[in-house]
Parts: C-alpha cells; structure tokens; sequence
C-alpha cells in the first residue's frame, strides 16, 4: 500500500481545498487568529498552556519575511491581552533563513525582543538537515542575549542529536538554563544521518530525554507515543524533577484522552496551537513528508458514520 499513499500525497495539492480541510480542521486552529485566540482560551480553562504558530515556512521572497515577522509581532500583542497564558514557536524559514540568514536572524530576534517585553518565550522549531546547522547557530546569538526567553527544537531520531546536546552545554547554567523542545522528528530525511526504525528512534527519544533531565536542562517532552510517556515518567521518578522544569507537549487535536491524562497525574502539558490561511500548504506538506497519512486522508474524506 505504499505506493497507493505515496500517490494519494503527492496527488493532494491538486484536490480541492474544501476536500482536504475535512482532514485538516482537526489539526488547525482556524485560519484566523481570533479563532486560534478563542481555541487557546478554552484549552487554558481545560488546564493546559499553548503555544501558537503562525503557519508559513520554506518562503521563497523576503518580501514575505517581513510580513511574517509584522505579523507576528502583531499575534504576540493579540495574545498578551487576551490573557492566553502561552507562548511562541515559529520556523526560521518563514522569515528567510536558506535566502538571507542574517535577515532571518534579525526577524527572528525583533520578534523575540517583543515576547521579552512580556516577559514571554520564543521557541525556534528545527526544520530539515539543511536548517540545522544555521537554527542552532540563531539560537546561540539569541540565548545570549535573551538568555531565559528562548528555546530550541530537537529531533530525536537525528543521530547527531546528542553531540549537538552536549556541544551546547556550554551555554547552561542554574540560573539560565537551556530549554529544548524534544520531538522524534518529521521530516524526510537519509538513514546516514536519521534513524528509520520506530523502535530505535524512541530508544534515542529516551537516551536524549535522560541526558538533558540529569542535567537539569529544561524539556518539552513532545510525544504522542505511550511507550515514550511512560518512559518519561519513569525518568522523572528517577531523577526526582520538580514539576516546574519541564512539561509534556502534544499537537492540538492529537490524543486528547491521552493528553487529558497526563494533566490529571499532575503535570503539566502544553498544547501546540498552529493556524493561519497557510494551513493548505502545511497540511500537504506534511502528508508529502509522511506518506502513510494518506489512509488517514482517505478515511476522512470518503468514510462515514
């Protein structure tokens, strides 16, 4: 059937986009930021933090870039006095990182100097094994200056991962410490740099999350993976983390029993709210880069009752 799904993906783009919103709503908060605000306001009362993206990445004119950025810069305003209790991710390709990075860099800090005058975060999404070098690069120049109000993304399933862990140690300290997402990873990416195998990739997923939280390295664990779950509240006994240096993470509508959950143990969850009219993109994207959602797609569109 991978043929069939690979096929279904690449012939999405073409679909109309009513079709593939069927699929996609349940994943986007809307295509407006008075809906992401609205979605966010309710997960806030159900007990769980946010964190919102504008959806947009990979442009291909800096003309885009600066609107992004004024956007952004726009959404954090929005946000603060809504009272959403949440904070920021963004892709530095959305504000043209592989055409400009010193024009990224300078984006990308605006924004964050505007979520500092909140005394809010910033977190920098990793993207593809191109983008990896130069997003670590922005982080350093960026933690340096805002060093308690920015984090990075990490992907588990990079084999580079940990050395790229133990490289930025020297950037941790008790009163500033480094704040990491930490994800499997999405993107499509060579077995000479990734791992492939489910079980060898949350191996890595648990290696990477002992490591940073014997160090006292702040984590977002982001997994809707149950053996990961258990695996992390296992590591948090054993190192004893108070329940204010890291939380659990998920995707907005992804698991929400399971998400319920962890909340009802005691800790404390943040949900990663993405909208904006880029969703159509970022939804076809996502399925190119994950063939096997294809079934997913052909279930929601076509499987009733």
């Amino acid at each position: 059937m991978m043929w069939f799904n690979k096929l279904v993906a690449a012939m999405l783009p073409l679909m109309p986009k009513n079709l593939v919103w069927i699929f996609s709503k349940r994943y986007i908060a809307g295509t407006k930021l008075s809906q992401a605000v609205s979605i966010s306001q309710k997960l806030n009362s159900d007990g769980y933090m946010v964190t919102i993206d504008l959806l947009g990445e990979f442009i291909e004119d800096l003309s885009e870039a600066t609107k992004n950025k004024d956007e952004y810069l726009s959404i954090i305003d929005t946000i603060q006095k809504n009272g959403v209790e949440g904070n920021y991710s963004l892709k530095p390709t959305m504000f043209g990182l592989l055409l400009d990075k010193e024009v990224a860099y300078e984006n990308i800090r605006e924004i964050v100097k505007k979520a500092v005058g909140y005394n809010n975060f910033v977190r920098i999404d990793m993207e593809d094994s191109s983008c990896v070098d130069m997003e670590i690069e922005i982080f350093r120049k960026l933690k340096k200056e805002f060093p308690n109000h920015v984090g990075l993304v990490m992907q588990a399933y990079m084999r580079r991962s940990m050395s790229d862990f133990k490289a930025m140690m020297d950037m941790h300290s008790e009163k500033a410490p480094l704040n990491f997402r930490l994800c499997k990873g999405i993107y499509v990416e060579p077995a000479s740099i990734a791992y492939k195998d489910y079980e060898e990739i949350n191996e890595h997923y648990l290696e990477d999350l002992e490591f940073l939280l014997k160090n006292g390295i702040y984590v977002g664990i982001a997994t809707h993976d149950t053996p990961l779950i258990e695996g992390a509240y296992k590591l948090l006994e054993k190192y004893k983390v108070p329940k204010d240096k890291y939380e659990f993470q998920m995707l907005y509508g992804v698991t929400p029993a399971l998400r319920k959950s962890i909340i009802e143990k005691g800790h404390r969850l943040r949900v990663y709210v993405p909208f904006g009219k880029d969703w159509f993109a970022y939804s076809t994207r996502r399925l190119k880069e994950n063939p096997k959602m294809a079934a997913e797609i052909m279930k929601a569109l076509f499987v009733r009752g």
